[in-house]
């Protein structure tokens, strides 16, 4: 018995090692691409925050480089930034050649990850097979939402397609450690196995450090999953074991996962998503319900209940959650449509799972040749153009992304810039040049940058962007009319600027750097305290006299300026002179983590009420200011948190290592 066992894990071995073979010549081009001829992917983000911190190993706490400053963490989970950063310095490549490396063999894992996912819940090498291939040739969700079918050219599976036409890295990197990781978890909650309990909680950590919509499916997918198996061995002990894996994978996560965390990320998700609705919500909750109850009764007298309970739970919500959406605004969370790839993965794991019992019965056969050949046809358009969706870009100097942030960090070393579009997302792809936005709607503080970059973008004056631009201390603005190379072309009056503001770059092919007049240069400045405490955020129908009254208190204050210096991310040396009634202004997002020092005494830092900067009660006189951000303390819990329980992880494996020694050496005694 024990041979057999051996010889059936050996031989699913190699059959999910072909299959990673499998998947990697589909992709081959991927594996050896630096930069993809797609200049609207967001994937551009990723790579420039590797190659942020793969400047600024082990790991900067705050980024000045986006949201007029936010702190690192709350741009993006970490696995694919450090990942990326630490390819690209152990190979000696860009970070765009090892971000694409990384994706590469994430995507073939994902798929031969499928495989065991399949094979777990089946015991069968045919139906692992079936469901590896299927994921990787084909997408149901074509055929439910003929939308996405119209927008993927020569029927690419949706997985691959949101990875190359919308740069989903990170989030097509975590569904395919996820299947891993629910492999993993049916053996970790059927009974109680050490190896098996510690990869589940690792690997769900990850799932979680890659992408947040992995981590919505993640959790869709885990408590089915701990149901389904409930259902089948009737024993409360699945569920403290599914409660460890959920405490494992936390306590890994909780150097960088932190409340604050959940409430800026909370926060920021309403300008990317829909709301959801109280109503809807309710109704899941109700179709939860229902499904428990029919499932506990209709699997009470049955066995192996657990892989086809999970089939169809998985199959059912995400159905809900996705076409509710796609059909009906079926609104709970997030944006549903983006866990496509996961409703494809759900779908495709109930379909093989039938079509195999249904191949069991000969008189079907014949119907079952016929639907496999009428569901390859896709499939043949696919991998008859498998390549073609990997087009390299040419010379990047060419780009105008590339050509207007290397002059303004050639010119306006240390400049704050606003930029829109495509420039936009490349902007620190290449160079630390700061700008005022960033390059997704997310990890941002100061939540008055939305509705400053609308105006700025769309208003058809002039007067107000450039108020904007300089209560929020840019000294250029970059702007792309429709007949630039960059991609999006979001200003909707390109041309308002003329004639108003110096232009100091103009690439004469619709890119122009235009100049934004201020008193002095940097983002800190002396100002009567008062007038700005007593001013409120420039929002409403008034928000112009607002933000007028508010630049001319920092434009028109004090004559006397203040000598800037950055020294690192983290700390900003300042010497200014002020009167007893004024303070320094530092046009950087105000964080309670900044600490303030002037000649070894602690400063009070308020937050300015209209811009969100930091507002600094300096001693009166001429005296250095030692701005610095320190760690804060739920981070600085989180990581004792995330060594108590990698130290716990490990005492269980050596547990686990001595106990299968002591079984080992009894059986060798025999």
């Amino acid at each position: 018995m024990v041979k057999r066992a051996t010889s059936a894990r050996t031989a699913a071995l190699i059959d999910s090692a072909l299959v990673f073979l499998f998947t990697c010549a589909l992709i081959y081009p991927l594996f050896s691409l630096e930069y993809l001829d797609n200049w609207a992917s967001i994937e551009s983000t990723f790579i420039s925050d590797a190659r942020v911190l793969r400047e600024h190993l082990p790991h900067p706490s705050w980024l000045p480089l986006w949201y007029c400053g936010t702190r690192f963490d709350y741009v993006y989970p970490p696995a694919i930034p450090y990942g990326t950063a630490l390819i690209s310095l152990g190979l000696g490549v860009s970070t765009a050649r090892a971000y694409h490396l990384l994706t590469a063999i994430l995507y073939a894992l994902g798929i031969a990850g499928v495989y065991w996912l399949a094979y777990a819940g089946t015991r069968s090498r045919q139906k692992a097979w079936l469901a590896s291939i299927f994921t990787a040739l084909l997408s149901p969700a074509f055929l439910l939402m003929p939308a996405l079918r119209y927008d993927s050219p020569f029927r690419v599976p949706q997985r691959l397609h949101v990875l190359m036409s919308y740069g989903e890295g990170p989030h097509i990197s975590s569904l395919a450690i996820l299947g891993i990781t629910l492999a993993v978890s049916f053996v970790a909650l059927r009974r109680w196995n050490i190896p098996a309990f510690v990869a589940s909680g690792a690997l769900s950590a990850a799932v979680v450090a890659t992408n947040f919509y992995g981590a919505t499916a993640l959790a869709i997918f885990f408590p089915i999953l701990a149901w389904a198996v409930f259902l089948e061995v009737r024993q409360p002990a699945v569920w403290l074991r599914a409660a460890g894996i959920a405490v494992v994978a936390y306590g890994l996560c909780a150097s960088w996962l932190t409340p604050s965390y959940f409430r800026i990320t909370q926060l920021n998700l309403h300008w990317v998503a829909t709301p959801g609705k109280t109503a809807h919500i309710a109704a899941a909750i109700c179709f939860v319900a229902i499904f428990c109850i029919v499932s506990f009764y209709a699997t009470r007298r049955r066995r192996d209940v657990a892989w086809p309970v999970f089939l169809w739970g998985s199959a059912i919500f995400l159905s809900i959650y996705v076409l509710g959406f796609f059909y009906f605004k079926f609104s709970v969370t997030g944006d549903p449509v983006r866990l496509t790839p996961e409703l494809d993965l759900a779908l495709i794991l109930l379909a093989t799972y039938y079509l195999s019992i249904a191949w069991s019965r000969p008189m079907l056969r014949s119907g079952i040749v016929v639907l496999l050949c009428v569901a390859s046809y896709p499939a043949i358009q696919y991998l008859r153009h498998a390549w073609t969706i990997f087009p390299r870009a040419a010379d990047v100097r060419e780009r105008c992304e590339f050509q207007t942030t290397k002059w303004l960090h050639d010119h306006l070393p240390d400049a704050r810039a606003f930029s829109c579009g495509s420039i936009r997302f490349w902007y620190n792809t290449w160079y630390n040049d700061s700008q005022i936005y960033g390059g997704s709607n997310q990890g941002m503080l100061n939540q008055i940058l939305p509705v400053a970059n609308w105006q700025i973008a769309q208003g058809d004056k002039a007067e107000p962007a450039v108020a904007w631009l300089q209560a929020l201390g840019a000294d250029a603005v970059i702007v792309a009319d429709n007949t630039s190379q960059e991609w999006y072309h979001d200003y909707a009056y390109p041309e308002k600027f003329k004639g108003v503001l110096e232009s100091i770059y103009d690439d004469h092919k619709g890119n122009v750097i235009y100049r934004i007049p201020r008193r002095f240069a940097g983002i800190a400045r002396v100002v009567e305290r008062s007038n700005v405490l007593a001013l409120g955020p420039p929002t409403g129908a008034d928000y112009l006299a607002t933000l007028t009254r508010y630049v001319a208190a920092v434009e028109q204050g004090p004559d006397s300026p203040v000598t800037f210096k950055r020294t690192d991310f983290e700390t900003v040396e300042l010497v200014a002179s002020t009167a007893p009634s004024q303070a320094v202004l530092l046009q950087e997002t105000f964080d309670p983590a900044w600490h303030a020092y002037s000649e070894g005494r602690p400063l009070t830092i308020d937050r300015d009420p209209s811009m969100g900067f930091m507002l600094i009660q300096a001693l009166p006189g001429t005296h250095p200011i030692q701005v610095r951000f320190e760690t804060p303390l739920e981070n600085r819990v989180g990581l004792g948190l995330t060594i108590v329980t990698g130290v716990i992880l490990v005492a269980l494996i050596c547990v686990a290592a001595r106990r299968r020694f002591v079984l080992s050496r009894q059986i060798s005694r025999q």
